[in-house]
């Protein structure tokens, strides 16, 4: 690890700089709290840190308000450059810093695959690509979109659909047979030529070649109707449509036929927003836009950094790539992406024709980002105003969160909390605590040792919340009072319970130095606002508590015996039919059991004689 700044004000001060060399690496900065908000790469570590020390008026807002939170900076001397690419990819999934670009949507886009290397190959949506010789298209950034071209294509050429990868030989075809979804292949229903063709005609849709398609299928329709063959001419006849339909709604953008991935920008006062277009050979195939609130560094910057981390194995890497703006470093991000993809990889900045189209239309969804999340935080703020006046808070409710107990009779408890951040929840900060401490039906005891332990460690726990919902009435504000006083966190922390009385009655919110409870109106925003991030509270905890309660039923006492996995248990049950015949063999008899020695034998005996209660 390299040098760090001692200092707090500023951290990149001469002294630090003098020790920082002229390596690729990365560094990490931190604020007052120790906690890391911004993680960068360089190939000249000393030449990039020296760069947030020129003369402010030549920086970004962004990169000023940062800067002006950083207190600690570490370093990381790599190898290579590629080497600091890979660091900070991981640091930043490992920190998620505030200021760095954060990808929030981490879902796995939906690929439809076809399994052309099976003997009778099928048709089937995949979250992740594996190099198997199967062929893939997507991703589908609409999982809608996905589902609706999948049953499009299972009802124009029905494929089987069995799980086995291997085709299973039947002495009856299953019930899709029955509903005309699947050719029967099992039963030796289905000529292999025509299940082939089938096969070619899917991917010619997929590959957005419809048109070659329809011309092939109207000669097919002529052929079959001079062979007499009406049925299937007739079959022929009604697919066309149908694919002329889908051709309609398709979006054309050029007749190149190659896959783009199409990046466009968007910055309005701090705001900023990224937009890509999917063309797959030729066609827009969906969009998808990331909202940047916090993102720092000039248009060059935030492509780049968006760049990076967009791709990897679940957003394959397309041929050619469209940016709004030249990034820095374009031969070293060219030159990663092609190791990457396995193939050349072209990066273009469009100055005319089909290309800068295509960028404008990106920067259009990236526009309508902005304006999606500039109203959706005024609309917040509104609510967050009203929050505040009416249950005379001491800040704004911007980051809230909720605690709720889950228990039957005091037994397998557990204490769940969500968090909600600008009135939408935040599941990267929802968290579970089996209770430890408090035994028997004790509400109050479990309330205690859960909040102790989330707010006991804030530097640890994502920090503080602004305000902090308990799911209880009185006792638990007190419970949730003397916490807060007892960690030294008054006016820190805005306390409230919300207890659900009788059903005239309403729901009532208590606040500390309030004789009397709050009863706002039945529809109040302010109310459903906390009556909904109660029952999520309510409904994770719930949902984990009926898991745990699972696992324990189906668990045996096999699976507290050290050295018997699985695959023992699974034979041990096997070999003697019941947990009670196990318990009734002698050492000789367990020890005679393939996998189990004198020693583990004896240790059987030993626990199922003598069973440790719960």
């Amino acid at each position: 690890m390299g040098p760090e700044s001692k200092s707090k004000a500023p951290a990149l001060n001469s002294a630090f700089m003098q020790t920082v060399p002229h390596d690729p690496g990365v560094y990490l900065m931190s604020d007052k709290d120790k906690i890391i908000i911004y993680v960068g790469k360089a190939k000249d570590l000393k030449k990039r840190l020296l760069s947030y020390t020129r003369d402010p008026a030549s920086q970004p807002p962004k990169t000023l308000a940062m800067l002006k939170k950083v207190r600690r900076v570490k370093t990381i001397i790599t190898g290579t450059e590629k080497e600091a690419l890979i660091l900070e990819a991981s640091l930043i999934k490992k920190y998620r810093p505030r200021y760095n670009v954060i990808l929030r949507d981490d879902k796995n886009y939906p690929f439809l695959k076809v399994t052309i290397n099976e003997e009778w190959p099928r048709l089937l949506m995949i979250r992740r690509r594996s190099k198997d010789g199967a062929r893939y298209f997507g991703p589908f950034s609409s999982s809608s979109a996905m589902w609706g071209t999948l049953k499009h294509l299972n009802e124009l050429f029905p494929l089987r659909r069995c799980k086995d990868k291997k085709l299973s030989q039947r002495l009856r075809p299953c019930l899709n047979y029955q509903m005309g979804r699947c050719p029967a292949p099992c039963v030796g229903k289905a000529a292999r030529d025509e299940y082939l063709a089938r096969v070619h005609n899917i991917i010619l849709v997929l590959e957005g070649r419809n048109r070659d398609l329809i011309r092939n299928l109207k000669k097919e329709m002529a052929r079959t109707s001079a062979d007499l063959n009406f049925e299937q001419a007739a079959l022929c006849r009604d697919r066309v449509p149908a694919l002329e339909e889908t051709l309609e709604k398709q979006i054309m953008v050029g007749h190149n036929l190659i896959d783009q991935d199409v990046f466009g920008l968007a910055r309005t006062d701090a705001l900023t927003a990224v937009s890509l277009v999917f063309v797959r050979s030729g066609v827009v195939n969906g969009h998808q836009s990331f909202f940047l609130p916090e993102a720092v560094g000039n248009d060059s910057d935030i492509i780049k950094e968006t760049i990076e981390r967009f791709y990897d194995a679940d957003h394959p890497v397309p041929r050619e790539i469209l940016l709004p703006v030249e990034p820095d470093g374009l031969s070293f991000l060219t030159e990663w992406l092609e190791d990457l993809s396995g193939r050349k990889v072209v990066i273009k900045i469009p100055r005319r024709g089909n290309g800068v189209k295509l960028v404008e239309m990106a920067e259009a969804n990236a526009n309508q980002t902005i304006n999606a999340e500039r109203h959706k935080f005024d609309s917040w703020q509104s609510l967050a105003e009203q929050v505040k006046k009416e249950l005379k808070l001491t800040r704004s409710p911007e980051r809230i969160e909720c605690v709720d107990i889950s228990n039957i009779g005091g037994q397998q408890a557990v204490g769940s909390l969500v968090c909600y951040q600008m009135g939408e929840p935040t599941k990267d900060h929802y968290r579970h605590y089996k209770i430890r401490l408090a035994e028997g039906p004790d509400d109050y005891g479990m309330m205690k040792e859960v909040l102790i332990r989330r707010l006991g460690s804030p530097e640890k726990n994502d920090g503080l919340p602004d305000l902090l919902l308990l799911d209880g009435g009185k006792g638990q504000l007190n419970i949730g009072l003397t916490i807060i006083r007892e960690l030294g966190l008054e006016g820190q922390v805005d306390l409230v319970s919300i207890a659900k009385e009788k059903q005239e009655e309403g729901e009532k919110l208590y606040r500390p130095g309030r004789k009397n409870p709050i009863v706002p109106a039945r529809h109040s925003p302010v109310l459903l606002l906390m009556m909904r991030i109660r029952d999520e509270s309510h409904r994770y905890g719930i949902t984990f508590h009926r898991k745990w309660r699972q696992k324990d039923a189906m668990s045996s006492p096999l699976d507290k015996i050290p050295g018997v996995g699985p695959v023992l248990k699974e034979r041990l049950l096997k070999l003697f039919g019941s947990l009670k015949k196990i318990s009734q063999a002698t050492e000789d008899t367990l020890a005679a059991v393939p996998g189990i020695n004198k020693k583990l034998a004896h240790e059987i005996v030993e626990k199922l004689s003598n069973p440790t209660p719960d």
